[in-house]
C-alpha cells in the first residue's frame, strides 16, 4: 500500500511536481485540431498538467497555446478577441501572440516599454495527426518532435478522440490496462 506522500508523488502533475517535470519533457497532446479549425475563431480553454491554458488559431492560421489569464489584470483570454498576430484581452486591450510576446498595450502611456520587456507564458505547438501537440518543459531540453507513422495519414484514416476522465492520470491509465473491470463496469459494451 502506498503512503499518501508516495501517492501524491506518483499522481500530481502540476508545475514543480516530479511527474509534472517528467511529462513536461515530452511532446504531449494538448487539443484536437478541429477544436480551433477555423482561422480567427474563438479561443478554446485547455487544462493540461495542472495549468489553465487557451489554444487559438489566429486569422493568418498560426496556432498558439498560452496561459489563460492576461498578465495585466488576470482576465480570461478565452474571451479574448482573436486578431491577426494574437489574442486581444477584452479588459484593457492588451494583445499577446502565440509565442508569448505582449505586442500591444493600448492603455499604457506613450513611450511605455512594457511590450519590450513583458512576456506571457506560452508553449510551442505543432499540429499533426489532427492533434495540437505541445512541449511544456525547458527550451534547452526540447526533444525532437515524435515521428509516429500515423501522424502523416490522411484525415479520413484517423480517428482522434478526446475523453474527459475525472481522475488523476494514473487512475485513468490503470483503468485502461485493467483486463478485469470491463466485464463488470462496462457490460453493455
Amino acid at each position: 500500500m502506498l503512503t499518501s506522500e508516495d501517492n501524491r508523488r506518483l499522481t500530481q502533475v502540476g508545475p514543480g511536481t516530479p511527474l509534472g517535470q517528467f511529462f513536461r519533457r515530452y511532446w504531449i497532446p494538448a487539443a484536437m485540431s478541429e477544436e480551433i479549425a477555423g482561422p480567427g475563431g474563438a479561443p478554446v480553454r485547455v487544462g493540461l498538467l495542472g495549468e489553465k491554458l487557451v489554444a487559438f488559431r489566429d486569422p493568418d492560421g498560426t496556432v498558439g497555446l498560452v496561459k489563460e489569464h492576461c498578465p495585466h489584470r488576470g482576465a480570461s483570454l478565452a474571451y479574448g478577441r482573436n486578431e491577426v498576430g494574437g489574442l486581444r484581452c477584452l479588459y484593457h486591450g492588451w494583445k499577446m501572440n502565440g509565442a508569448g510576446r505582449v505586442v500591444e498595450t493600448p492603455a499604457e502611456p506613450a513611450g511605455s516599454r512594457m511590450t519590450a520587456v513583458l512576456r506571457h507564458p506560452a508553449y510551442p505547438v505543432r499540429e499533426a495527426g489532427g492533434i495540437l501537440w505541445t512541449y511544456m518543459g525547458p527550451a534547452d531540453k526540447m526533444p525532437p518532435f515524435p515521428a509516429f507513422p500515423w501522424l502523416d495519414l490522411p484525415a479520413e484514416n484517423l480517428l482522434v478522440v478526446k475523453m474527459f476522465q475525472d481522475c488523476n492520470y494514473l487512475q485513468g491509465l490503470e483503468g485502461d490496462l485493467d483486463p478485469a473491470h470491463p466485464n463488470y463496469l462496462h457490460r453493455d459494451f
